[in-house]
């Protein structure tokens, strides 16, 4: 009998391929939040996450439209007993001008000598996309999470996130938490 650690250690190398084609699909959004240009293309980043977080079995899904770009809430708080955590990230990714120095699109996902290469890959998709999977290999493998997780993923930071401060404030008590 494996222990919790080892059954979602082998769900996630079972669906290796899986996720990584999921991530690149994430990759492929150009949710760049600082040009109003993008501004279609990061609801759509929004909506994705929101999809991903219904799909997994995370609860109370919901994004919210700011003065700017949305924020995505999601939470779990089945874990009686646990501590609550809050987990932030954002889906906006940084301009990429000057087109001409990329070495292939900027969200055109490539894997090259095991790295991923694309805007957002490691800032911060990439943990927004680890964040959703870490969930669904325990809620798979387990059928519940280790702890009360409270998720916000906003769209704003690479511009400062203007409107995120009045989010937070509208939405203090949902929010509560022992750690973020």
């Amino acid at each position: 009998m494996s222990t919790p650690i080892e059954a979602v250690e082998a769900y996630l190398a079972e669906t290796a391929a899986e996720r990584l084609e999921d991530f690149k699909a994430f990759l492929r959004i150009p949710t760049i939040g600082a040009l109003p240009e993008h501004t279609d293309d990061t609801a759509r980043g929004a909506e994705w996450i929101a999809r991903r977080m219904r799909e997994i079995g995370l609860e109370h899904v919901h994004v919210s439209p700011t003065g700017g770009n949305p924020v995505v809430y999601a939470d779990w708080l089945h874990a009686d007993g646990a501590p609550t955590v809050v987990v932030y990230a954002h889906y906006d990714v940084q301009p990429v001008d000057p087109l001409e120095l990329w070495v292939r699109p900027p969200f055109e996902p490539r894997v090259e000598d095991g790295r991923i290469y694309a805007r957002g890959a490691a800032d911060d998709k990439g943990q927004v996309h680890l964040h959703l999977w870490a969930a669904r290999a325990w809620l798979e493998t387990q059928g519940r999470l280790p702890l009360n997780i409270r998720y916000v993923i906003e769209g704003e930071e690479e511009d400062g996130s203007p409107n995120f401060r009045a989010w937070l404030k509208a939405n203090r008590e949902r929010l509560a938490a022992d750690l973020v």
